[in-house]
């Protein structure tokens, strides 16, 4: 995602690599994906969205909102009046159709996910420049930064003999982790948690990594903590992982340090993000983060 500035608004290539040219904010903004409707709300942004996705459930103060989804028809979100859908790169691949046809009319259609930490500020910049609140997206990455530098300061107090090594699990029945620059990751070693599955390979385009159970079960005796996000994209139990053939052999599974975390809370490109490390170190170190 890159920005230009120019001598009235700006350019912006958004993460499908489409270039975008924004003279003004937008005002009547529909988001398509729960992250980008937080981050609105959160910067104050609420006056410029017009509608959610069919998704959404947080925060409750825009729930009243009208919704769409990347199923709707064209004629649906058209009709709406629009000046911006705000989308990330699974719609555009999976909705090409959608997208090509909104454009044409002369909606801008803007894509943006974050994959790494790296990216996360530049995101939420972003949002701050399209819906006019620039003020608003400093003060929430201020506040989250100096937050994320006191959980850094405790968790380097923790003598690394005492950290746990955790296979954090994305996707149960695929044999899916997160790749070692997920932001996932990023809140596992965050808390203070040592990824056993730095080695994992990302699929094309993703955050998400094959690992398959053979190499699970070739690192079970390093396993001490067996995390697995859950939500839409995971839905499992612990009783599942516990009766997965050949997880007796993990040594957290064995020892029942198998946790479940709110994929929204580790996955979604929030300031949810540090709740999601916190609950995370609870789990590893017993309410260390109190």
């Amino acid at each position: 995602m890159f920005q230009t500035v120019a001598a009235a608004g700006f350019e912006l290539i958004d993460h499908d690599g489409v270039r975008h040219r924004i003279d003004r904010p937008f005002t009547r903004i529909i988001s398509l994906y729960p992250a980008h409707t937080e981050n609105l709300a959160e910067i104050g942004a609420s006056d410029a969205l017009f509608g959610i996705s069919t998704s959404d459930t947080y925060p409750a103060s825009i729930l009243d909102k009208a919704r769409f989804s990347y199923h709707d028809t064209a004629e649906k979100l058209i009709a709406a009046a629009p000046d911006c859908i705000l989308i990330r790169p699974m719609i555009r691949h999976s909705a090409a159709n959608l997208v090509e046809q909104l454009e044409r009319y002369g909606i801008t259609v803007i894509s943006l996910q974050p994959a790494t930490v790296d990216e996360l500020f530049d995101y939420w910049r972003t949002l701050g420049r399209i819906s006019g609140h620039e003020g608003g997206a400093t003060r929430m990455i201020s506040v989250f930064q100096h937050e994320l530098e006191e959980m850094k300061r405790r968790v380097a107090a923790i003598d690394e003999k005492r950290r746990p090594r955790v296979y954090f699990e994305s996707i149960h029945r695929r044999m899916r982790t997160f790749s070692p620059a997920s932001i996932a990751i990023f809140c596992l070693t965050a808390a203070g948690g040592i990824n056993v599955a730095d080695d994992a390979v990302p699929r094309r385009g993703t955050n998400i990594a094959d690992y398959s159970k053979e190499r699970i079960l070739a690192k079970a005796e390093m396993i001490d903590v067996f995390l697995a996000q859950s939500g839409r994209m995971n839905r499992i139990t612990v009783e599942e992982i516990i009766d997965e053939p050949g997880f007796g052999a993990i040594k957290a599974v064995r020892e029942e340090r198998i946790y479940l975390i709110d994929e929204t809370l580790v996955a979604r490109p929030t300031t949810r993000l540090l709740e999601g490390i916190r609950q995370i170190n609870r789990l590893l170190y017993e309410n260390e983060f109190r």
